[in-house]
């Protein structure tokens, strides 16, 4: 009979330290969070910009990547990035960039629903 009440105590200390090294968990990875978007948001928005990207062979890309002044062409296997060329000339880079921005983004909603009504299609005609 003795062992029913400490049994109870114990329980609530375990749930509580449960809930100690979670809620430390989580605040932690709360700050790690904050402090990654703060220190890439002077990045992404600003700087550096990716126009372009084209898959050429397994692992293998050539990226249209947009800094001050110029745009790259770069070359990147899973574990390298080469420079291929620099474009300096400001009326390229317009052009480059107005080409880019022309293209217009097709929401990925349409395209599943283009993808799942080919394969409806196909599972009336079987």
């Amino acid at each position: 009979m003795n062992a029913q009440p400490e049994m109870l105590p114990s329980l609530i200390k375990m749930i509580a330290s449960l809930g100690i090294v979670l809620g430390g968990l989580f605040l932690t990875l709360w700050l790690v969070r904050r402090f990654i978007q703060s220190r890439s948001g002077q990045f992404n928005g600003q700087l550096i910009r990716v126009l372009a990207s084209s898959t050429v062979g397994l692992k293998k890309n050539i990226a249209l990547v947009e800094v001050p002044g110029q745009v790259l062409v770069l070359g990147m296997t899973g574990d390298r990035i080469n420079l291929l060329s620099k474009i300096d000339d400001p009326e390229r880079i317009r052009q480059i960039r107005g080409e880019v921005s022309s293209k217009p983004l097709i929401p990925f909603t349409e395209h599943l629903h283009f993808f799942s009504s080919k394969f409806k299609g196909n599972q009336d005609v079987q």
